[in-house]
């Protein structure tokens, strides 16, 4: 997220808190080596890429998207045969809501904590919690996605839980944003009742960003996000690409 705040802004001093152990491991799931063999099978075929990726990847691509605005961006384009990636469940979320064709790459792709989630899980909360509406994220396994009320992006999940007359939610992501869920609950004076799918879907690179570190690279302005021109002009064109759609 830091090379894309650096990819929008190139004239602007970019800081990163933290660059050890920091970066999503699934924004290097998907290499120039993976994307160019898929461009040589499918020829006429876009490039959709998740904006959780590298900027190099995003340079071979020809638009990005996000969990909210991923199916949208498919459909604006005017190819039948679309390349996505790396996320394969956000893929099939995205297949769901499409008639063109999504050859999801690379082959497993996906974020480590989404996959934690099982059916097992579901099953689990659902008995203990028979009145909870489910409530996941389209980077969750077709499994869950088939059996949950909700399926919706992170800003989605917040959104759904304020505006809900309903009580109580299962929530399937990172287990963090039921901090910022209580927070936005406590401003509107409401409290509802938040469990988490699993107590250990914690995003360890996420975890590592601390109030401390914030505060020593705002002091220091040390771990300077620095990116090739070229590579930032080529992957601003795909950001600015899936900014352009409506």
């Amino acid at each position: 997220m830091g090379e894309s705040a650096k990819i929008l802004n190139p004239d602007k001093k970019v800081l990163m808190p933290e660059i050890e152990g920091t970066q999503c491991p699934m924004a290097h799931q998907l290499s120039a080596e993976i994307i160019k063999k898929y461009r040589e099978k499918y020829p006429e075929a876009p490039l959709v890429v998740y904006v959780n990726t590298t900027a190099e990847t995003k340079a071979l691509a020809d638009i990005t998207c996000t969990s909210a605005n991923a199916d949208k961006v498919v459909n604006s384009l005017e190819a039948d045969t679309i390349l996505f990636g790396p996320d394969n469940n956000l893929a099939y979320y995205v297949q769901k809501r499409t008639d063109k064709k999504i050859i999801p790459i690379p082959e497993g792709g996906g974020c480590y904590v989404h996959k934690k989630f099982t059916m097992e899980d579901l099953k689990r909360a659902k008995e203990k919690y028979p009145n909870a509406k489910v409530l996941i994220h389209p980077e969750c396994s077709p499994e869950l996605q088939d059996n949950a009320d909700y399926i919706a992006s992170t800003s989605g999940i917040i959104r759904i839980v304020l505006n809900s007359d309903h009580e109580e939610f299962i929530i399937g992501t990172e287990v963090g944003i039921i901090d910022r869920i209580e927070l936005e609950l406590e401003k509107i004076g409401k409290k509802k009742t938040l469990i988490p799918l699993r107590e250990d879907a914690i995003c360890h690179e996420m975890k590592r960003i601390t109030l401390e570190k914030i505060e020593r690279c705002l002091l220091e302005e040390k771990y300077e996000v620095k990116l090739d021109k070229d590579i930032i002009e080529k992957a601003r064109n795909a950001i600015e690409r899936m900014l352009e759609i409506k």
